[in-house]
């Protein structure tokens, strides 16, 4: 029996370019960077941050999980994002998840950090006035909260499961939630992932454990829309950023059945563990994450039009993914884009946006840019840097990793 093909029936996606869709791929398209300073806290003149990709505030939009009450029990903004891309992603493509389908709808939305907003503020609230928390304070920190609390917004009760894995938790999501399509465990699986990480400890751990941007000693340092420059060879650390993206997923029985829309199909996937350094890349898994993705496309690496990289703008991860890749395709990688160069790096939400992004550009024929960018001689590339370039997409690799050594590969096919 063939498996259950899975097809992306709906997405949307808010993100340091903008809150409607539209708005973010014609930016992404001209090159704009949506890195700005930093303003989600109090920035002292000593803080090793100063900045970030900022999501514009979405509380003046009209839905029910925005009403003042909703936002003041719910207080991280990582619920009212996380509901508002799935929302507007079923309504878009006209899905409604009745009482008779609601059993075979699975949950696999997740974030990479999750609501850690709230615990600090309640630990101040402590701290300075002798406060206890608000009620609420524990569920909103509970990662698995966000795939719940969609779930009750939607009425979903298929499976549901949180799959944190770091930085890929978003193509993780996708990957698990096509597995439940082929397992026929569901018909319909809500995807995707949300992160707003901009808290002062995480933002200052990150500082500390070199992981952002950082001007080099003695050199200014880099106006904020200059500094995410991924495989470039001035790149100094990746850019701290916010962001949310829903991907609806569907049998393709399903999708038929239903009348539901759909261009885009995952044709193959893969998922491995470096077993190998909590933060440094390991080739050889990496590579094998890649190459299976595509070998369980049923293609060959030639096949492949374009590839959307995890590119965070690390000295070692960056040139871990050009190795990996320039092994897989025998020095012959197709033209590669980084979105980070636009919207900085959005934790476990990155490869859920940049996903979308990458179904964008399949459809309307086209690559975004990857601004910032200086070659690096180590480092041989194609990184559309020209500005935006005409290229016919027929499957594009998806590339994302994570922390703990979590590799996530799918391979996007346009659907006939």
């Amino acid at each position: 029996m063939e498996p259950r093909k899975a097809v992306i029936v709906g997405y949307d996606a808010v993100s340091p370019l903008g809150i409607t869709l539209d708005t973010q791929w014609d930016r992404a398209l001209r090159g704009e960077s949506g890195i700005g300073l930093l303003t989600r806290f109090p920035v002292k003149e000593d803080f090793p941050v100063r900045i970030a990709g900022q999501v514009e505030n979405i509380d003046g939009l009209s839905y029910p999980f925005l009403k003042p009450r909703e936002r003041a029990t719910w207080s991280s903004p990582v619920f009212r994002n996380a509901m508002l891309t799935v929302q507007r992603a079923l309504e878009n493509n006209g899905i409604e998840i009745t009482p008779d389908i609601a059993p075979r709808v699975a949950l696999t939305y997740s974030s990479a950090v999750g609501g850690l907003d709230a615990i600090l503020n309640a630990d101040r609230g402590i701290i300075a006035d002798n406060k206890l928390p608000h009620p609420y304070t524990n569920p909103n920190s509970c990662i698995n909260m966000v795939g719940g609390k969609i779930s009750m917004m939607t009425g979903a009760t298929g499976p549901i499961t949180a799959t944190i894995t770091a930085c890929a938790t978003g193509l993780t999501s996708m990957i698990v939630g096509s597995m439940l399509l082929e397992q026929g465990r569901a018909d319909m699986v809500i995807c995707g992932a949300a992160d707003f990480a901009l808290v002062e400890p995480v933002v200052a751990g990150f500082a500390t454990m070199n992981g952002t941007y950082y001007p080099k000693e003695g050199q200014e340092e880099a106006p904020p829309e200059k500094a995410s420059c991924p495989f470039s060879i001035h790149r100094r650390g990746f850019v701290l950023s916010e962001g949310a993206g829903a991907i609806i997923l569907a049998s393709k029985e399903f999708a038929e059945a239903n009348g539901l829309n759909y261009n885009i199909e995952i044709a193959g996937a893969s998922m491995t563990s470096d077993a190998y350094h909590f933060v440094a890349p390991n080739f050889e898994t990496v590579k094998r994450c890649i190459a299976e993705s595509i070998a369980y496309a049923g293609i060959t690496p030639l096949e492949i039009d374009a590839v959307n990289a995890h590119a965070a703008s690390t000295k070692i991860g960056d040139k871990a993914e050009f190795d990996a890749l320039n092994a897989v395709f025998h020095g012959q990688i197709p033209p590669v884009t980084a979105n980070k160069s636009l919207i900085g790096h959005a934790m476990g939400a990155s490869s859920a946006i940049e996903s979308i992004f990458a179904f964008k550009g399949m459809l309307d024929n086209v690559l975004p840019p990857t601004i910032n960018y200086r070659p690096d001689p180590e480092i041989e590339l194609d990184c559309v840097a020209e500005g935006k370039r005409k290229v016919q997409q027929e499957y594009v690799l998806k590339n994302a990793f994570g922390f703990g050594g979590c590799n996530s590969c799918v391979v996007f096919h346009k659907a006939r």
